[in-house]
């Protein structure tokens, strides 16, 4: 820290100079980001109220009510407006408290040992810092052709140590979507929680279903679905950091708080893992999601897919790249039987193109900053790419 201040001008100029490094999603390079630039309004909205804090909600009334607001909106979309939660950092945390949730209810069943919860191997890393956090051991779970979490093998899976069941609607690599109607007859017959993880798919498929997709029930339609994890930041076009959790029943909430007595605004019964929480990002979401409403949203997931189809296609015209599976949402995955996926990443990133890197897999996210004209020169680097490589 400086012993004297320095003027305002000298800060900005510094810091935009250092900012240089960043690559900007209005470059239309970065293709491998579950995010995207927030709505003019999200940010117009972010800006206004920096010093609101739902980590003392009593001190911020009409802002806590506007999250519940916003919790309402989204389990409308997730067809349960009933349904309970709160705003979180991100999928992360969601997918958090979550387990804790589930590990809590197993407790008080009396189930002894190590808590067991069945996820495919296509689960979020998050679900991995769950198991450190809490003490629970991820049985893991193979995935079929289509790169879903294999049915018959969940069901061999449970035992007297199980305590939940995850499924996810849009996989972290290829966007897939997990069979939760079959998940959920699974949970309702062994009694167990079934968590969904839709942190991207969730404001993603009830667009898609609108538009005629038909893809697999993945939300509170199915009765045995517990809670599911949903992110505003990504595909819903809010600031970072907009997660949310979702619970069919509130209960679920108040059976699993701490007491905080010491607040400004009063007591508070407090359910999730972080204290201070940022209220302007839930002002936002509320009026990012008010603004655009399901035909805002529709328009916009249709365009994605629209250029989602524009890559599937380029794809298939090049040599030695290959789709790794067909795209069922605006995710695509790209590989290759004779050339090596980490050379071609390296030599796109040359070129300042990001991607996601998997094992074998290079994943696409065509979020709303990626344009036609993006994915046409990308289709014409990695061809030039793939050539230079053979």
């Amino acid at each position: 820290m400086e012993q004297t201040g320095i003027p305002q001008e000298k800060i900005l100029e510094e810091l935009n100079e250092k900012l240089k490094k960043d690559l900007t999603y209005e470059s239309g390079k970065i293709l491998g980001s579950m995010c995207t630039t927030p709505h003019e309004i999200a940010k117009k909205v972010m800006m206004m109220y920096p010093e609101k804090n739902l980590g003392d909600p009593g001190l911020f009334k009409g802002t806590q009510e506007i999250e519940i607001e916003t919790i309402k909106m989204l389990g409308s979309l997730l067809n349960n407006p009933k349904s309970w939660g709160y705003m979180v950092s991100g999928g992360t945390e969601a997918n958090i408290v979550a387990m804790r949730i589930a590990r809590n209810i197993g407790r008080a069943k009396g189930k002894g040992g190590t808590p067991q919860v069945i996820v495919p191997v296509s689960a979020h890393a998050s679900f991995d810092k769950a198991a450190d956090l809490l003490d629970l051991r991820l049985i893991r779970i193979g995935l079929d052709q289509e790169y879903r979490v294999k049915i018959s093998e969940v069901k061999k899976a449970i035992t007297e140590k199980t305590i939940a069941i995850v499924g996810i609607a849009g996989t972290t690599s290829l966007g897939t979507i997990d069979p939760i109607e079959e998940l959920s007859d699974i949970a309702l017959e062994n009694n167990l929680y079934l968590h969904v993880d839709a942190a991207f798919g969730g404001m993603v498929i009830p667009f898609l279903e609108r538009l005629g997709h038909k893809l697999p029930k993945f939300d509170f339609r199915n009765k045995g679905v517990n809670s599911i994890t949903i992110d505003p930041h990504k595909m819903g076009l809010a600031p970072i950091p907009a997660g949310g959790i979702l619970l069919k029943d509130r209960k679920y909430i108040l059976k699993n708080c701490f007491e905080i007595p010491y607040l400004a605004g009063g007591t508070y019964a407090h359910p999730i893992i972080i204290g201070t929480r940022p209220g302007a990002t839930i002002l936002a979401t509320w009026a990012t999601l008010k603004h655009l409403g399901i035909e805002g949203y529709t328009k916009i997931v249709k365009n994605c897919m629209e250029i989602t189809q524009q890559l599937e296609k380029g794809i298939e015209q090049i040599q030695n790249i290959e789709l790794a599976t067909k795209p069922v949402i605006n995710i695509v995955g790209i590989t290759s039987k004779n050339l090596d996926i980490c050379q071609i990443d390296e030599e796109l990133r040359k070129q300042n193109w990001a991607l996601g890197k998997f094992e074998n897999i290079l994943r696409i996210v065509v979020m709303p900053h990626v344009k036609k004209q993006h994915i046409q020169q990308f289709l014409k680097d990695l061809e030039q790419i793939t050539k230079k490589i053979q």
